[in-house]
């Protein structure tokens, strides 16, 4: 084919070089359009005449065809091989670097690579010039539904480079330049909720907060009042993350004594570890500045600071000063008596002593003025106890230790203990136990180490234990360990008791602190967010009792999960020892309350997250579990799952293990959108065999029937049919008992899909007809609409004449319930029935409104499963550039979501399309790629099916 390049992003046009070509009349243009509307496949002359003449050619449309045709060729310089005629239709060869939309897919996919490799410049310099290929409307001239479904889906592909080239102007901090680009693209496309949460992200970083906020009560009064929607996820957590300022949304704050005073108790000879805070707590003392060393009991706070005093004292030639504040014990010391022992010791008889505070205190920094020393305040109870200690700025260095976090000492720095590294308790156990006998037992060693929590107290307990029994074996002492009833009471040696040290602590706190923490040891090792603490005490507002347990170092923040939740845990001999306390202190039916709260509070946020997703079909007639409202708003629902996904098995373990039934199946049975939604079938499967336990004990019979549903749906996911087929004949049995017709609706919509997999078409027919009938008499509508477009399709598979009509019944269910999603989902199974029977334009375009609803609602999940169709269609039409585009896309979104097994489908797809086409070395690269893939999976049998395949192909 000579130089000759085409355009189809705006009305259709030619170049040969950079110089237009003119092809001949307005009639020459509309057949060239059609030919690249269906470039390198055969074109049907009637066809041509539907798209040149509108549905009302002439006679002689025939005739003209062959003549616009001829015209075409002639003014392009084409052979007859470049177009040639095939029968009573035509094909126009084109390469991929003579065609703009082609050429618009190349450099999108160019800067999606670009982008992952972390080149978010390279990424946008492809965008950029992906966007100057486009002229206008798309096949501009063109109307044939064929052209509309194509305009619609390259019109989708520009509408999300648009927002993907905003979106790298923002990473790169040009906010107001962004910002009319965004409000053109909002103005023109009032549903794209992604563009809206871009403007106002845009707005905000560009310090106009109240516009932002304004964008979105538009879309949100838009969607109400267009489509009865509520603003996606995307769009509440911005509007969220903006009204609390959300650092995440900003871009990348006198006379003396002769000698020098030396009161610093002896150092520690086994002190071990501690390298990074010894280091940052001697910078400290370096600077002269007063330090607060805290952390939980039995962390080490003093032996650091003995350690880096020593350390230090050459730099301080006037001394050091010791005081013990006795803040954990029933009387903290007195300030005004810690002054004057301090006073003595710096040379004030008691004959001169000051007898006030204020004055003492004056005294000891005017005594302090001129010289260097060290104070070491050990064991501080709060602020008010420390600050009359407190020499003046200058030459001394002060150490404070607390069990409290002392934020409010003006000026001081801080320096937080936790337990030990593993390497630096397993250190510390054999400098005091022995280190031959530490290495003769390693894994005894590593297991006590993991038993006293790598608290360096607990350590120091266990190493002088085995000291003093050198005929005990390491494996001795682990067993005792490990028994956790009695593992407080072997952590005690001499003068050395851990619960004795843990008991101080308690000491300290308020009453409802104290019931707190105790409470707290029912709920095991997880990670809790702050709002549990609320429903333990059954009030609202808990957050003065947390801030007591953090500040006293008792309950540790670990983390802020992914929905910003701050994480909150008990060390493990903590939790021992508050679950012994709630043992002693409360009844059964106390902890059975507390833990039945909690519980409740569980529920009611999971089942808020559930409605905050998609409307799920898995979801069976609500239990009669309690639920306790906390003070906590979820925002963006997966996000929320995610971070609790840990959490809640253990809650449904919780439920069990104390009896609660209801609770448990009621929380299994709220994680299953979330659970379909991410693909995690062990976590579905294992929740619902701890709750169906609980059930089965208690002969609950609904509880029983909700989960038997949930175990059927995952057979069905994991190809397990005879499993899936047991426990849904149960389930429809348990609910016919129970009288619960949307149950059995929902169990028979899930029985037919296995009569289907497995080819009983008839038997699947007779199900879904029966379950419709409970599902229309209970008013579950959209599970009304999934069934009808079920029984579409296996009607279509009967070969029935009313099957299309199921399917769009079940379309238009969803249309009116405004369920946006389970429309798109329709859509998609609608485009396989119209690809069956032969209308492959049709299923495109379904494919295309699915996919643009997916997109509107930012459900890229579902959308690459709709690309992923998309790709397959042009993959069977030999269309190269449009497979490439959908299936990379598809691919991208699976890569990121962890769905490896799709992933691969779609490199093989596009590999076997390019072995097809003849481009061998293509097919290597996404084959092979889909072949690591497959084994990274366990499917090695696919993988050997895509070797065989290359083989042949390189023996023709």
């Amino acid at each position: 084919m000579p130089d000759v390049r085409f355009g189809v992003l705006g009305p259709v046009a030619a170049w040969r070089g950079t110089v237009p070509v003119k092809v001949g009349s307005g009639k020459c243009l509309q057949v060239l359009g059609v030919l690249l509307l269906n470039a390198n496949q055969r074109v049907d002359r009637e066809q041509i005449i539907e798209g040149a003449w509108r549905g009302r050619p002439p006679r002689s449309a025939v005739n003209l065809v062959q003549k616009y045709v001829g015209d075409v060729r002639r003014s392009l310089g084409l052979d007859d091989v470049s177009l040639q005629t095939v029968g009573t239709g035509y094909l126009l060869r084109v390469a991929p670097d003579q065609l703009d939309s082609a050429q618009f897919a190349a450099r999108l996919a160019r800067a999606r690579e670009t982008r992952s490799d972390g080149d978010l410049t390279a990424a946008r310099r492809h965008l950029a010039d992906a966007m100057t290929l486009w002229r206008g409307s798309a096949f501009s001239g063109i109307d044939t539904s064929a052209a509309a479904t194509e305009r619609a889906r390259l019109d989708e592909y520009r509408l999300g480079a648009l927002e993907d080239l905003v979106e790298l102007d923002l990473l790169h901090g040009d906010h107001v330049a962004a910002i009319p680009e965004l409000t053109r693209l909002t103005d023109e496309h009032p549903y794209r909720e992604r563009a809206r949460e871009l403007l106002m992200v845009a707005l905000y970083r560009s310090g106009r907060q109240g516009e932002a906020l304004a964008v979105f009560h538009d879309v949100q009064r838009l969607l109400a009042n267009e489509l009865g929607a509520n603003p996606g996820n995307g769009l509440q957590r911005v509007h969220a993350q903006i009204l609390r300022a959300d650092p995440d949304l900003d871009l990348v704050t006198a006379t003396g004594p002769p000698r020098p005073i030396a009161q610093l108790p002896a150092d520690i000879p086994d002190f071990t570890g501690r390298a990074e805070p010894l280091r940052e707590l001697l910078d400290l003392l370096a600077d002269h500045r007063v330090t607060v060393v805290s952390g939980a009991p039995g962390t080490g706070k003093s032996a650091l600071a003995v350690r880096a005093l020593h350390h230090a004292r050459d730099a301080y030639p006037d001394g050091q000063l010791y005081l013990d504040l006795a803040g954990t014990s029933e009387s903290p010391r007195d300030p005004a008596m810690m002054l004057a022992e301090l006073l003595r010791a710096l040379g004030v008889t008691d004959a001169v002593m000051p007898p006030g505070l204020h004055e003492r205190a004056a005294l000891y920094r005017s005594r302090l003025a001129e010289r260097r020393m060290l104070v070491l305040l050990d064991d501080a109870a709060d602020v008010q106890q420390v600050r009359p200690l407190l020499p003046p700025s200058g030459g001394c260095a002060v150490v404070v230790t607390s069990r409290r976090r002392l934020a409010d000492l003006a000026g001081a720095e801080h320096v937080e203990l936790d337990v030990l590294s593993a390497e630096d308790a397993r250190g510390l156990l054999a400098r005091i136990a022995g280190a031959e006998r530490v290495e003769r037992e390693p894994e005894s060693a590593a297991a006590i180490v993991r038993l006293c929590g790598q608290l360096p107290l607990a350590i120091r307990i266990t190493g002088a234990k085995l000291a003093g029994r050198r005929a005990w074996t390491l494996h001795v002492l682990r067993t005792r360990l490990e028994d956790e009833s009695r593992r407080l009471r072997e952590l005690r040696v001499g003068d050395l008791d851990v619960r004795a040290n843990f008991d101080l602590s308690l000491r300290l706190l308020p009453d409802e602190a104290v019931q707190a923490f105790r409470l707290l040891g029912l709920l095991g090792a997880e990670a809790l967010p702050a709002w549990v603490i609320g429903p333990l005490l059954d009030r609202p507002d808990p957050d003065d009792v947390l801030d007591a347990l953090v500040d006293a170092y008792l309950v540790r923040l670990v983390t802020t999960d992914r929905a910003g939740q701050p994480r909150y845990r008990l060390h493990d001999l903590l939790r021992a020892y508050a679950a012994e306390g709630a043992q002693e202190c409360y009844s059964t039916e106390e902890r059975r309350a507390a833990v039945e709260r909690v519980l409740a509070a569980w529920l009611a946020l999971a089942e808020q997250a559930r409605a905050l997703l998609y409307p799920s079909l898995f979801r069976p007639t609500p239990g009669q579990s309690p639920r306790w409202i906390p003070d906590y708003a979820i925002v963006d629902p997966i996000v929320w799952f995610d971070a609790e996904r840990g959490t809640l098995l253990r809650a449904m373990e919780l439920a069990a293990d104390w009896g609660l039934d209801e609770l448990a199946w009621e929380l299994a049975t709220a994680a299953v959108p979330y659970y379909d939604h991410r693909s995690l079938y062990q976590d579905w499967n294992r929740s619902h065999q701890v709750a169906l336990k609980a059930v089965g004990a208690a002969g609950n019979t609904h509880g029983e029937a909700a989960l038997l549903q949930g175990l059927g749906q995952v057979h069905i996911y994991l190809d397990e049919m005879d499993e899936a087929r047991q426990h849904l004949r149960r389930c429809v049995q348990l609910y016919r008992t129970t009288g619960d017709r949307r149950g059995e609706g929902l169990a028979l919509a899930s029985l037919g899909t296995v009569h289907r997999v497995r080819g009983e078409l008839d038997a699947a027919l007779a199900v879904d007809k029966e379950g419709l009938t409970h599902l229309v008499a209970a008013g579950h509508q959209q599970a009304e609409a999934q069934i009808r477009t079920a029984i579409g399709i296996i009607g279509f598979e009967q070969g029935a004449e009313d099957a299309g009509s199921w399917i769009e019944d079940g379309l238009e269910i969803a249309r009116k319930l405004g369920d946006r999603h389970r429309q798109a989902v329709i859509l998609r199974t609608l485009s396989r029935y119209h690809q069956g029977i032969g209308d492959t334009p049709a299923a495109l375009r379904d494919l295309t409104e699915a996919l643009t609803i997916f997109n509107e609602i930012t459900d890229e999940r579902c959308g690459a499963y709709t690309e992923q169709r998309l790709g397959g269609i042009y993959a069977e039409l030999g269309d190269r550039p449009r497979a490439g585009l959908a299936l990379q896309r598809a691919a991208h979104v699976f890569r990121l979501n962890g769905d490896r097994s799709n992933e691969a489908a779609c490199w093989q797809q596009l590999g076997e399309l390019e072995l097809e086409l003849g481009d061998a070395v293509a097919a290597r690269r996404w084959l092979g790629l889909a072949a690591e893939l497959w084994r990274a999976v366990g499917l090695p049998e696919r993988a050997d099916d895509i070797r065989i395949a290359l083989d042949a192909a390189a023996a023709r």
